[in-house]
């Protein structure tokens, strides 16, 4: 512990799906004051896509802390493995130094950010600390693809993908749009779904926005998953899904 006994800040930064244009500029204030900012890896990953949205921004290289995120579907070992980075983020601020973390899209949308401040708060009931919001991967590919994601009424879910079609084709049909996250794996059989179900036209699809590789469609009937050249991953990706084209719900 610091000689005040006083514990330092600590900010949570969604830092968008992409650009680093796309951080808001209270974090940017925030980013620029922490003394230490830890960067979350994907496992599966060779470099932090979060710090890849952080491109232009300049970051003294000793500032960082890259940490590898385990999405373990066993919550025992998730609780594990986030008490001790929590852990290791509070003997920082109880040392008097400030943390920023950094998470892709909204720090409090599907995020990892989520487990982090829980078990931080387990740990420092009472520590200082600010959750800033960011912008969404379905907002930011709204906005690149002009897609609205809810006119007058119609009813939208956020939903993370489910294992198997018949749940998703039953969402899809007691809603108007179905923002479709954490696609990954299971993106095949999806635009085998939507193509199935004669909907497919009407409903995009977009990728590491903002990043290399990006991938946005208006429409998906000539989409393509798998492993070929001009195939199409579900990783990093959202769907935007439209049980009725928008032309024709507002016709009449």
């Amino acid at each position: 512990m610091n000689a005040n006994n006083e514990l330092g800040m600590f900010w949570g930064i969604g830092v968008g799906p992409g650009p680093a244009g796309y951080l808001p500029l209270a974090a940017m204030q925030a980013l620029q004051q922490a003394d230490l900012i830890y960067v979350p890896r994907a496992r599966s990953a060779d470099t932090s896509v979060a710090l890849q949205c952080l491109e232009g921004v300049a970051v003294a290289p000793e500032r960082l802390r890259e940490v590898e995120f385990n999405m373990d579907p066993d919550r025992n070992v998730l609780r594990e493995h986030y008490a001790q980075l929590a852990q290791d983020i509070a003997a920082e601020l109880q040392a008097g130094r400030s943390v920023a973390y950094l998470t892709i899209g909204d720090t409090l949308t599907y995020s990892t950010y989520g487990y982090v401040l829980a078990a931080l708060k387990d740990l420092l009931p009472a520590f200082p600390h600010r959750t800033f919001p960011g912008i969404t991967s379905y907002a930011s590919a709204a906005a690149a693809l002009d897609w609205p994601l809810g006119v007058g009424k119609e009813r939208t879910l956020i939903l993370p993908c489910p294992d198997d079609p018949a749940t998703l084709q039953q969402e899809i049909e007691t809603h108007d749009i179905v923002v479709l996250m954490k696609v990954g794996a299971r993106l095949p059989w999806v635009l085998a779904l939507l193509k199935e179900m004669g909907i497919a036209e009407h409903c995009a699809f977009a990728r590491r926005i903002g990043l290399d590789g990006e991938v946005l469609a208006n429409d998906l009937r000539e989409l393509e998953a798998g492993d070929r050249d001009h195939a199409v991953s579900g990783y990093l990706a959202t769907m935007l899904i439209r049980k009725t084209a928008l032309e024709k719900r507002h016709q009449g």
